[in-house]
């Protein structure tokens, strides 16, 4: 099969995109949501979205306790305050309304990297007037590392090359994604945002000068822009490229230790291993509370060299952080290293795509090639790739940070 995405655009009578020209984002939410086998997934994830009460990832189902402290990372609170301030100035009422949330709301758990528009909360940026779009891409400017801010933007810009190829610009474009807001800007009390859509959700909580960005999924269909001014290299050429080089340069005991399956569809894989719509990661939209035991090679057996490879590798996928708070979370990857492991799932020569997933206590990183959803290659190719990272036992959306400030606070008031 051809490795080129341009190879695999559907036809405009494919019943994938037929008529996708006619539709907004909500009518085609609501043609999806009705669709004989997707409606079954979206009907689950609303059930764990309204149903489950946030725990967080675990190995064997309850978080390790002690993991994570409160500390001055140098995170740009101020900042971020500064853009949020300036965002609701330019509000009306209603507005603001739509796009606040108090600091623990459920709301929180609502993103989702489909197209499909079910979770209608906060402001969508494609129904605002630019000025609107622009102060709330300042507070992920302000958030954000420059790599991350502009790899953000990236994905947006190919969200939009995307709804062009398939005829569908007001179901996907560079703006279709929400904003919200929760708790109110302070430089000590926790507040948040988050930022979700098609192939791009960011989660990002501040607890003083403390931040954690997690969960955050990046993905992209195709993975490059290829015609006009836009045009450039692939996303994710970095975490695909080192993640290979770290497989194939392990020891060959080691790649048998951490290759899982050698098919990226592999007949040998349990029932439902492959996941509609999710393919093979693990940690994606409404799985806050997932199982998920260490599997692979641990990175204490690796040699030295492959060790910084690893340590390469995660640093990457953390870019999008700022300078503190990605110097701080380094340090606690670093600190668990005996408990990292690293597994792969697929072939290891440089043209078979691939799954492969870093976890530790602290981390849990997933890298994953897909078969089409607006393309039409049925089988995984490399020009379709989802990333997600996760910050485990309990500490997605800063949660355990969160309780810990919580316990304080209550602390200081409690009569001596």
């Amino acid at each position: 099969m051809s490795s080129n995405f341009r190879d695999h655009i559907r036809p405009p009578n494919d019943p994938r995109i037929a008529n996708l020209a006619e539709l907004d984002a909500y009518s085609h939410a609501e043609r999806m949501l009705k669709h004989p086998v997707a409606h079954k997934l979206f009907d689950s994830w609303r059930e764990l979205y309204e149903h489950t009460e946030f725990k967080g990832i675990t190995t064997q189902g309850e978080c390790l306790p002690g993991l994570f402290m409160l500390q001055d990372e140098q995170a740009p609170v101020q900042e971020s305050m500064k853009a949020v301030e300036k965002l609701l100035k330019g509000l009306t009422s209603a507005q603001i309304n739509k796009v606040k949330h108090d600091f623990d709301a459920r709301q929180w758990h609502s993103w989702m990297n489909p197209e499909v528009y079910m979770m209608q909360f906060g402001l969508r940026l494609d129904e605002q007037h630019a000025q609107t779009r622009e102060d709330i891409l300042a507070v992920l400017r302000a958030s954000l590392s420059p790599q991350g801010f502009e790899r953000a933007r990236q994905l947006m810009k190919i969200n939009h090359f995307l709804g062009e190829l398939v005829h569908a610009p007001r179901v996907m474009n560079e703006y279709s994604y929400n904003f919200n807001l929760f708790g109110t800007p302070s430089a000590t009390e926790p507040w948040g945002w988050n930022f979700y859509g098609h192939h791009l959700c960011l989660n990002c909580r501040f607890i003083g000068n403390q931040m954690v960005v997690t969960p955050v999924f990046m993905g992209a269909e195709p993975h490059a822009i290829d015609v006009g001014p836009l045009a450039g290299i692939p996303v994710f050429d970095r975490e695909e490229s080192a993640g290979l080089i770290l497989m194939q340069s392990l020891p060959l005991d080691l790649q048998q230790k951490a290759q899982l399956y050698a098919l990226k569809r592999d007949p040998e894989m349990p029932p439902g291993r492959v996941a509609f719509g999710d393919e093979l990661t693990l940690t994606g939209a409404f799985q806050d509370n997932r199982i998920i035991p260490e599997e692979g090679v641990c990175a204490m057996a690796m040699p030295a060299v492959q060790q910084a490879q690893l340590l390469e590798l995660i640093e990457t996928y953390l870019a999008y952080l700022p300078e503190g708070p990605r110097f701080a979370r380094m340090r606690e990857n670093r600190a668990h290293l005996a408990n990292t492991w690293f597994c792969w799932i697929g072939g290891t020569d440089d043209d078979s795509p691939f799954y492969y997933r870093i976890q530790s206590p602290v981390l849990i990183i997933e890298f994953d090639h897909h078969a089409g959803v607006f393309l039409g290659n049925s089988t995984p190719e490399k020009f379709h790739i989802h990333t997600l990272v996760r910050t485990p036992n309990g500490n997605d959306y800063g949660m355990d940070l969160v309780r810990q400030h919580c316990e304080c606070m209550q602390k200081l008031k409690l009569p001596r």
